[in-house]
């Protein structure tokens, strides 16, 4: 059974942006990020049930209320399409740094305008789907009943799907701002566009416009029969039918196993964003950030040396512990503290190096437990045998190679 998460972070105008995370029972091949459609929410029947069967594929989604929506904060009237951007901007940057950044959007309606506007703003990114999206965002004004009103007063109070919002001619003025077939035309990701032919809000010749500006890859899905909103269950089951095998087909392979079955010895790093010196580390299925402390990075993460000495600690606590475990020594805990300085080799007293300085590891072991002298003395001596004190003790070849990034495009 799949796990359904509720998330809380900051908004492009810094209200709380109210979220919920959909994630598949096992570890998530990827994470694709869903922009609902305009004056909807995250919780909308088909966002829950898109979300829902993809991660029956494994894939995990995180949907969110724009800003002004939903459970979200702030005022609707403030908001516009830029802010719409910044909004999912901003999700991508909450999922980046507690999870994995999304490498699938898909956008709904407007929110599907939003996904494309966005998709060069978050790099992470391979593939972008959109649901009954406007190739233009301006498509949004045609909807609003006064919308000359809006544009001579300033504001003014429209109803949609029923509901009353208060729009300013801000919205307006930034919805003929928008470059979006500029956009559109420099994706720089797979592109799958899905629409009904019989869509009552937004006409399929959007989806053609769309398909037609956007480059290749780009492929176009007719959901024949549904409406806008994808209210039917079956509507909405077979778009998420069709997005999980073709955004696969753009993701990274996951890392496969070893030919003896395992998975160790496998780690890829990657930056997490431009302009920062966080990284992204895989470890097969785990994730974890590196980074470096203020003001030289954000402090999002361990240092790399931070992660050396865990390494060590964690290794050696391993190694006492299953030691112990083949002993049947009543062995408790075992804490290991540890700190990397740089000495002068000169103060060194047991090191072959002469001069210059040198990198010194400090570990302090605390075994925890009923353990008698000779036991505490040997499990010391194991310490010193876990197998990456050996590799840090031994001679290191590093082999490095240069490669070209496939093209996303």
């Amino acid at each position: 059974m799949a796990l359904s998460r509720k998330l809380e972070f900051p908004g492009s105008q810094g209200a709380p942006l109210a979220a919920r995370l959909d994630l598949p029972e096992t570890e998530p091949h990827a994470y694709a990020l869903f922009a609902h459609c305009f004056t909807c929410g995250k919780d909308v029947v088909a966002a829950a049930r898109i979300a829902r069967a993809l991660t029956g594929s494994g894939i995990a989604v995180l949907r969110f209320d724009f800003t002004g929506l939903g459970g979200s904060g702030g005022d609707f009237s403030n908001t516009h399409f830029s802010s719409n951007i910044d909004d999912l901007v901003r999700a991508a940057d909450h999922l980046r740094e507690h999870f994995t950044a999304p490498s699938i959007l898909i956008g709904h309606s407007l929110g599907g305008a939003a996904t494309l506007a966005a998709a060069h703003l978050i790099p992470e990114v391979r593939a972008v789907a959109t649901i009954g999206a406007p190739a233009d965002p301006q498509h949004v004004v045609g909807l609003l009943e006064h919308g000359a009103r809006i544009g001579q007063d300033g504001d003014a109070e429209v109803v949609l799907g029923g509901r009353a919002f208060h729009v300013r001619r801000e919205l307006l003025e930034d919805l003929a701002e928008q470059p979006q077939a500029e956009r559109i035309s420099k994706l720089g990701a797979a592109l799958l566009v899905m629409h009904s032919p019989t869509d009552e809000l937004v006409g399929v010749d959007n989806a053609r416009r769309i398909f037609d500006t956007a480059r290749h890859p780009k492929s176009f899905i007719a959901l024949d029969g549904a409406d806008h909103l994808l209210t039917a269950p079956d509507d909405a089951a077979y778009v998420a039918a069709v997005l999980a095998p073709w955004a696969r087909r753009y993701l990274p392979e996951p890392v496969g196993p070893t030919p003896d079955g395992g998975r160790e010895g496998r780690v890829v790093v990657s930056g997490t964003r431009p302009g920062t010196l966080a990284q992204h580390i895989d470890a097969g299925p785990h994730h974890l950030v590196a980074d470096e402390p203020l003001p030289i990075g954000d402090d999002t993460g361990p240092t790399p040396y931070d992660l050396l000495l865990a390494s060590l600690g964690a290794c050696t606590a391993m190694t006492l512990r299953l030691y112990a475990q083949r002993k049947h020594w009543p062995l408790a805990d075992v804490t290991v503290s540890l700190r990397h300085s740089r000495i002068h080799a000169e103060d060194c007293t047991n090191c072959e190096t002469e001069a210059g300085m040198l990198d010194r590891l400090e570990r302090v072991v605390e075994l925890d437990g009923d353990l008698d002298d000779d036991q505490r003395a040997r499990l010391m001596e194991i310490a010193d045998r876990c197998p990456v004190h050996r590799t840090l003790q031994s001679e290191i070849v590093i082999d490095t190679t240069g490669r070209t990034p496939n093209p996303r495009t």
